[in-house]
């Protein structure tokens, strides 16, 4: 069994520490263990500490005044969450953390996390270069959230988890989770799925997905704005 130092110096956000400051971390740590669905916290409560992922995924979302849920970003194992609250004195948390399956965490402190930086500059501008990546990263999913379309988002997500190896994957969460993630409707991501395995791209059998025609469904993927599929034409007898 790897103890909670070893776990943390796994993580990229605290890999830069010395051996002594991950020391004050793991002593100040305390490791969670959720259920499928199960709530870590809940947006706008106190802010107190910040996670890294061991196993399992944390997905992070918005609920709207009218209870709707908007998936922010999905955590998976060795990512860490919630630090950059710490630079900006944040009170509350802004958005829910709950588990996407059998997840397991460690939560970190805070508060003397904070401290610690601002007793080396050094650590401090190291962890900060570690955020500006993760930035960008958030950067590039913004721009193709709002650069792409429907469907060039929906096969741009298939290709991403496709093995090196072999046309077939298995998608990783629930569809509906999918789609929000993506920021898709479900019942359109339920028809560019219909779309897509009527023109014989892709074939669904509940989570397993396979690529028929590698090239159409890299062609989708940089489609621009408003350049969705032509509608299926319409069985006889129908309008549409």
């Amino acid at each position: 069994m790897k103890t909670m130092t070893e776990e943390l110096r796994g993580a990229m956000l605290v890999s830069h520490l010395s051996p002594e400051q991950l020391e004050r971390v793991a002593r100040r740590a305390l490791r969670c263990r959720l259920e499928d669905g199960q709530l870590l916290f809940s947006q706008a409560d106190p802010f107190d500490r910040f996670y890294l992922v061991l196993a399992g995924q944390v997905r992070l979302y918005r609920l709207s005044p009218e209870g709707t849920e908007k998936v922010i970003e999905i955590i998976g194992p060795g990512e860490t969450f919630a630090e950059a609250l710490m630079f900006m004195n944040a009170a509350r948390y802004p958005v829910c953390a709950a588990a996407l399956g059998p997840t397991e965490l460690i939560g970190m402190d805070s508060r003397d996390f904070a401290r610690m930086l601002r007793e080396s500059v050094d650590t401090c501008l190291l962890l900060l270069g570690d955020l500006s990546q993760r930035l960008k990263g958030l950067v590039r999913e913004i721009d193709n959230i709002t650069l792409h379309s429907a469907t060039s988002r929906f096969a741009s997500y298939l290709l991403s988890r496709r093995p090196s190896a072999g046309e077939e994957l298995s998608l990783d969460m629930r569809k509906g989770i999918i789609a929000s993630r993506l920021s898709i409707k479900p019942e359109t991501f339920s028809r560019i799925e219909k779309d897509l395995s009527a023109r014989g791209i892709i074939a669904i059998q509940g989570m397993r997905v396979r690529i028929l025609d590698l090239k159409a469904l890299e062609r989708l993927a940089g489609l621009g704005e408003f350049q969705e599929l032509a509608p299926l034409p319409c069985a006889p007898g129908h309008s549409g």
